[in-house]
């Protein structure tokens, strides 16, 4: 992306934007687990407009949403099978929301779910010139972050066979070998999704609480 992406006028891609009541605010990406971008996102998007942020989060499967773990594996499989063009639609969701929010310079934040994590991580890597933090919800994903200027939050679950101890570990070591400030909190008791309401048999309220508490002061912070 160059300085002057963030100057033209573009189309609002398929997504769910929240506004901040003042109608301006700092703006940040969500990025969906592969679940796709249910009610659950969208309520965290309100949820963050709610605390004054100007919130867009890019529909990366054009309208199809999954309820069964066999659906998301499914949907989740195509779009890494096409993933150039998820980053590139990820990458003009963020020209759409920078020229929203007015900014041009270092001022986005992600906040990214899962699958959305890879995507967050590869974006900060990506255009770094863009990206000033980063929130990881039980997600990582191999990436060079050697050029990333960001700051990261990450929050991983203590029994979580999608994102074993090991990676996370690995994701600690790598941001910090690339001299990234970085904050991992691992939850106890917790498995993967415990921040998500509608997972009913993951979710986790006070482990959920507090996770919501530390992302509003590192967004508000960074």
């Amino acid at each position: 992306m160059s300085s002057n992406d963030c100057k033209m006028s573009l189309t609002q891609p398929d997504g769910y934007l929240a506004t901040p009541s003042m109608d301006s605010g700092s703006p940040v990406l969500v990025l969906h687990a592969w679940w796709g971008l249910n009610d659950t996102i969208r309520n965290i998007c309100d949820r963050l407009a709610n605390e004054g942020f100007l919130v867009f989060a890019p529909d990366l499967y054009h309208g199809k949403v999954a309820d069964t773990i066999t659906e998301a594996e499914a949907l989740g499989s195509t779009l890494d099978e096409n993933y150039l063009q998820a980053k590139d639609e990820i990458a003009y969701a963020v020209k759409y929301l920078c020229e929203k929010a007015g900014v041009t310079g270092r001022d986005v934040a992600i906040v990214s779910f899962s699958l959305g994590a890879y995507y967050a991580l590869d974006l900060a890597a990506s255009s770094p010139e863009y990206i000033r933090s980063v929130v990881l919800f039980y997600g990582s994903g191999p990436v060079d972050h050697s050029t990333s200027q960001a700051s990261y939050l990450g929050h991983f679950a203590e029994n979580d066979p999608y994102e074993p101890r090991e990676n996370v570990e690995e994701l600690e070591k790598e941001l910090k070998k690339a001299g990234r400030p970085v904050t991992i909190y691992t939850y106890e008791g917790t498995g993967h999704w415990f921040f998500e309401p509608d997972r009913e048999d993951a979710y986790d309220e006070e482990a959920a609480r507090l996770a919501w508490k530390r992302t509003l002061e590192f967004l508000k912070s960074t």
